[in-house]
């Protein structure tokens, strides 16, 4: 018989937790589900040692308050801990890493530097996105380096001309002629203007990071 918190967990109700002990030939005999669950019930079916009703509801609920507290506990911060000081850009983004996974702010990381074949690439990363898709431990620990993709928000690889841009659930992409790259906020529907001459727009800041990690890092914030 299942017992404890397998019972708990494969039935949902009191009346499935004691239908599981009801045998093809219980049911032969005696004609009637309520007459077997009775049975049951009293500990005359199934191992002798049936939950009653309170206690199954009981035990039930403490399942669920212990599921909840589970989900509740908050995730680790992937730069936890970590001595960031002599990386300008990882110190930046471990300082904006709850805000973005918590959903109050959006970050767009600008990133332009050499490949490992040596070409110049550049391009803008949803650092939300990254945050949910990727684990960033690898980066703050410092064995992996963050550089743009073909699959971020945008990526231009400057030696083969190579070009994408992908919208992803936070922003879309906006290519104007005239005043070049745009990325709207989903969420407000409010622009971001990552030109360095123009005003990057309303609740939006836009932060360069000296390092010399690499060639241009801009980090361009949305409250």
């Amino acid at each position: 018989m299942e017992e404890g918190g397998d019972a708990m967990e494969t039935h949902t109700t009191y009346e499935e937790y004691l239908d599981s002990q009801i045998t093809d030939t219980d049911m032969y005999y005696l004609e009637s589900e309520d007459l077997a669950r009775q049975l049951v019930e009293l500990g005359y079916r199934g191992s002798g040692d049936t939950l009653k009703r309170e206690e199954f509801e009981a035990r039930k609920k403490a399942l669920r308050e212990r599921s909840t507290q589970k989900t509740n506990v908050p995730k680790q911060l992937s730069s936890h801990g970590r001595d960031l000081s002599d990386s300008p850009l990882l110190l930046a983004l471990a300082n904006r890493e709850e805000l973005v996974r918590n959903g109050k702010l959006t970050t767009i990381i600008f990133i332009r530097n050499k490949n490992a074949k040596k070409q110049e690439v550049s391009g803008y990363i949803d650092y939300a996105l990254r945050l949910k898709t990727e684990n960033f431990e690898p980066y703050f620990e410092k064995r992996k380096k963050l550089m743009p993709k073909p699959s971020d928000l945008s990526y231009y690889n400057w030696e083969t001309q190579t070009s994408t841009s992908n919208s992803t659930p936070n922003f879309q992409v906006i290519a104007d002629n005239e005043t070049g790259l745009l990325f709207k906020n989903k969420r407000d529907r409010k622009v971001i203007n990552v030109d360095p001459n123009a005003n990057p727009g309303d609740n939006s800041t836009r932060t360069e990071i000296k390092t010399t990690e690499y060639l241009q890092v801009v980090i361009y914030d949305h409250m």
